[in-house]
């Protein structure tokens, strides 16, 4: 197994506040990867650091064995690690297959328009990132839903479209925050299958979510946080069964989901 990003003693503080102490971890390549824990873990400050939203206080993160502590997001990205995020941000103005295409343009400009636009020129990039806004759009499941603007749909689909936007930068690494957000058993269900589809395409995913039957089903290992610090790590069946995960739970209204 290949570890494709390696978090190393990671800490963040807040002036006196110690938000994440001291974690690490491996995410596999090829692997669904879950980050759980009761809410003010310190998942989402993790989650964060590791896409470059907030810079660690100590520590060290390494993509495919190259150290990035501390890079700029828009540089991760070009790296080969998008994400959404746990409010929903989308381009108000531009269509659905617009807001994808800001995605494609991320690849583009690492590749096509990198290496040969001075031949190709701008308009035939334009061509190549609208085609590859249609097909994650297709993939996805929103093929029909291209001329309509973000504000005109459901908050699941919004999820799906920032999804798309990720995938349309080709990442090797997808960070899913909150993901299921609102979603009914239906929707829980439909996003587990794209998430198996994501996996089965090669991406590695390191996913943020409440829901544990989700969670459960699509992960190959889980990492629990608890108050910052990281109490447990291992497979599915390992972690329901953990005295300390179950401890970290008790009285939070997810604890009877650690059960898949």
């Amino acid at each position: 197994m290949t570890t494709l990003l390696r978090i190393d003693h990671v800490s963040r503080r807040f002036g006196g506040y110690i938000a994440l102490n001291d974690a690490s971890c491996e995410i596999v390549e090829g692997h669904v990867h879950a980050l759980i824990g009761p809410n003010g873990a310190g998942k989402t400050t993790l989650f964060n650091i590791v896409s470059g939203v907030l810079r660690p206080t100590s520590g060290k993160l390494s993509f495919q064995g190259v150290d990035y502590t501390g890079c700029r997001p828009d540089k991760i990205l070009t790296m080969g690690i998008a994400r959404n995020f746990q409010q929903v941000r989308l381009v108000r103005g531009l269509s659905v297959l617009e807001n994808v295409m800001i995605g494609a343009h991320a690849r583009i400009d690492r590749g096509l328009i990198g290496n040969t636009a001075e031949f190709l020129g701008f308009a035939v990039a334009e061509r190549a990132a609208r085609e590859k806004a249609r097909m994650m759009l297709e993939f996805v499941d929103m093929a029909g839903s291209g001329e309509m603007q973000p504000d005109d749909l459901t908050l699941v689909d919004q999820r799906r479209l920032e999804i798309a936007r990720a995938l349309a930068s080709d990442p090797r690494l997808l960070l899913l925050d909150e993901p299921a957000a609102g979603m009914n058993p239906t929707e829980l269900n439909e996003l587990g299958a794209l998430i198996s589809r994501i996996q089965a395409n090669g991406l590695t995913v390191l996913l943020v979510e409440h829901h544990m039957r989700l969670v459960m089903s699509i992960s190959d290992r889980i990492t629990v946080l608890s108050a910052g610090n990281i109490i447990a790590a291992g497979p599915p069946k390992v972690i329901q069964r953990d005295p300390a995960v179950i401890a970290a739970y008790l009285g939070n209204g997810d604890e009877p989901a650690l059960s898949s």
